[in-house]
Protein backbone atom coordinates (compact mmCIF):
# COMPACT_ATOMS: atom_id res chain seq x y z
CA UNK A 1 0.00 0.00 0.00
CA UNK A 2 0.98 3.37 -0.53
CA UNK A 3 1.93 5.85 2.26
CA UNK A 4 -1.00 7.85 2.52
CA UNK A 5 -1.23 10.97 4.68
CA UNK A 6 -3.65 12.95 3.45
CA UNK A 7 -7.43 12.75 1.66
CA UNK A 8 -7.63 16.22 -0.58
CA UNK A 9 -11.21 16.85 -1.05
CA UNK A 10 -12.19 17.89 -4.48
CA UNK A 11 -15.45 19.70 -6.55
CA UNK A 12 -16.53 18.19 -10.04
CA UNK A 13 -17.67 22.24 -10.41
CA UNK A 14 -21.41 21.53 -12.24
CA UNK A 15 -23.70 23.89 -11.25
CA UNK A 16 -25.70 23.29 -8.37
CA UNK A 17 -27.94 20.61 -8.53
CA UNK A 18 -26.44 18.99 -11.38
CA UNK A 19 -26.08 15.41 -11.68
CA UNK A 20 -22.58 14.12 -12.75
CA UNK A 21 -21.54 10.13 -11.92
CA UNK A 22 -17.84 8.47 -11.66
CA UNK A 23 -18.24 7.93 -15.58
CA UNK A 24 -19.04 10.96 -16.86
CA UNK A 25 -15.98 12.41 -14.46
CA UNK A 26 -13.81 9.16 -16.33
CA UNK A 27 -14.49 10.64 -19.93
CA UNK A 28 -13.89 14.38 -18.84
CA UNK A 29 -9.98 12.89 -18.13
CA UNK A 30 -9.37 10.22 -20.06
CA UNK A 31 -11.04 11.81 -23.12
CA UNK A 32 -10.80 15.59 -22.18
CA UNK A 33 -7.40 15.04 -21.00
CA UNK A 34 -5.53 11.80 -22.61
CA UNK A 35 -5.37 10.71 -18.63
CA UNK A 36 -5.01 6.78 -18.05
CA UNK A 37 -8.56 6.84 -16.00
CA UNK A 38 -10.13 9.27 -13.31
CA UNK A 39 -7.49 11.37 -10.83
CA UNK A 40 -9.96 10.35 -8.45
CA UNK A 41 -10.48 7.87 -5.81
CA UNK A 42 -13.78 8.18 -4.82
CA UNK A 43 -17.13 10.42 -6.12
CA UNK A 44 -19.65 11.75 -3.87
CA UNK A 45 -23.04 12.05 -5.67
CA UNK A 46 -25.69 14.67 -4.83
CA UNK A 47 -27.67 12.05 -3.00
CA UNK A 48 -24.58 10.78 -0.96
CA UNK A 49 -23.88 8.00 -2.72
CA UNK A 50 -20.21 7.11 -3.10
CA UNK A 51 -18.80 5.66 -6.68
CA UNK A 52 -15.47 3.96 -6.68
CA UNK A 53 -12.69 5.77 -8.93
CA UNK A 54 -9.11 4.44 -9.40
CA UNK A 55 -8.00 2.20 -6.83
CA UNK A 56 -6.07 3.22 -3.32
CA UNK A 57 -2.91 1.56 -4.24
CA UNK A 58 -3.14 3.67 -7.69
CA UNK A 59 -1.73 7.21 -7.00
CA UNK A 60 -4.66 9.87 -8.01
CA UNK A 61 -3.95 12.33 -10.86
CA UNK A 62 -6.05 15.28 -8.48
CA UNK A 63 -3.52 17.47 -6.89
CA UNK A 64 -0.07 18.27 -8.94
CA UNK A 65 2.65 17.73 -6.65
CA UNK A 66 0.46 15.56 -3.75
CA UNK A 67 -0.71 12.72 -5.38
CA UNK A 68 1.75 10.48 -4.38
CA UNK A 69 1.03 10.69 -0.72
CA UNK A 70 -2.92 11.27 -0.90
CA UNK A 71 -6.54 10.17 -1.54
CA UNK A 72 -8.58 12.17 -3.77
CA UNK A 73 -11.90 12.67 -2.91
CA UNK A 74 -14.51 14.91 -5.17
CA UNK A 75 -18.54 15.84 -4.79
CA UNK A 76 -20.30 17.08 -7.42
CA UNK A 77 -21.28 20.11 -7.34
CA UNK A 78 -19.15 23.61 -6.64
CA UNK A 79 -20.88 26.49 -8.25
CA UNK A 80 -23.70 27.98 -7.45
CA UNK A 81 -27.15 29.08 -9.53
CA UNK A 82 -24.99 32.29 -11.06
CA UNK A 83 -21.71 29.64 -11.49
CA UNK A 84 -19.58 31.15 -8.95
CA UNK A 85 -17.39 28.47 -6.49
CA UNK A 86 -19.66 27.60 -3.99
CA UNK A 87 -20.42 25.32 -0.63
CA UNK A 88 -22.42 23.47 -2.41
CA UNK A 89 -22.49 20.28 -0.99
CA UNK A 90 -25.94 18.48 0.54
CA UNK A 91 -26.31 17.22 3.79
CA UNK A 92 -26.17 13.52 2.33
CA UNK A 93 -22.62 14.54 1.03
CA UNK A 94 -21.32 15.76 3.83
CA UNK A 95 -22.11 12.63 6.17
CA UNK A 96 -20.63 10.44 3.03
CA UNK A 97 -17.62 12.80 2.97
CA UNK A 98 -16.91 12.22 6.89
CA UNK A 99 -18.19 8.69 7.28
CA UNK A 100 -15.31 7.80 4.29
CA UNK A 101 -12.83 10.12 6.32
CA UNK A 102 -13.20 8.34 9.16
CA UNK A 103 -13.34 4.71 7.61
CA UNK A 104 -10.09 5.23 5.39
CA UNK A 105 -8.47 6.57 8.99
CA UNK A 106 -9.77 3.15 10.59
CA UNK A 107 -8.63 0.68 7.27
CA UNK A 108 -4.98 2.64 7.47
CA UNK A 109 -4.64 2.74 11.07
CA UNK A 110 -3.19 6.37 11.21
CA UNK A 111 -4.90 9.76 11.50
CA UNK A 112 -5.14 11.44 7.61
CA UNK A 113 -5.28 15.36 7.14
CA UNK A 114 -8.23 16.51 5.42
CA UNK A 115 -7.74 18.86 3.05
CA UNK A 116 -9.05 21.37 0.31
CA UNK A 117 -7.95 21.14 -3.62
CA UNK A 118 -7.73 25.12 -2.90
CA UNK A 119 -4.80 24.59 -0.06
CA UNK A 120 -2.30 23.15 -2.80
CA UNK A 121 -3.62 25.19 -5.83
CA UNK A 122 -5.12 28.84 -6.53
CA UNK A 123 -8.31 27.24 -7.43
CA UNK A 124 -11.36 27.57 -5.50
CA UNK A 125 -11.95 24.09 -5.61
CA UNK A 126 -14.08 22.66 -3.55
CA UNK A 127 -15.67 25.95 -3.01
CA UNK A 128 -15.20 26.66 0.67
CA UNK A 129 -12.08 26.14 3.11
CA UNK A 130 -12.19 22.53 4.43
CA UNK A 131 -10.47 23.30 7.81
CA UNK A 132 -13.55 26.01 8.80
CA UNK A 133 -16.19 23.37 8.19
CA UNK A 134 -14.84 20.06 9.67
CA UNK A 135 -12.15 21.56 12.25
CA UNK A 136 -12.35 18.36 14.13
CA UNK A 137 -12.13 15.78 10.99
Amino acid sequence: MRDISHVILHCTATPLGREVDIDEVRRWHTQGRNWSDVGYHFLIQLDGHLQKGRELVTVGAHTKGHNLYSIGVAYVGGLNAQGEPADTMTCEQEETFEHLAFALQMALCRPLTICGHNEFSSKACPGFEVKKKWPKL
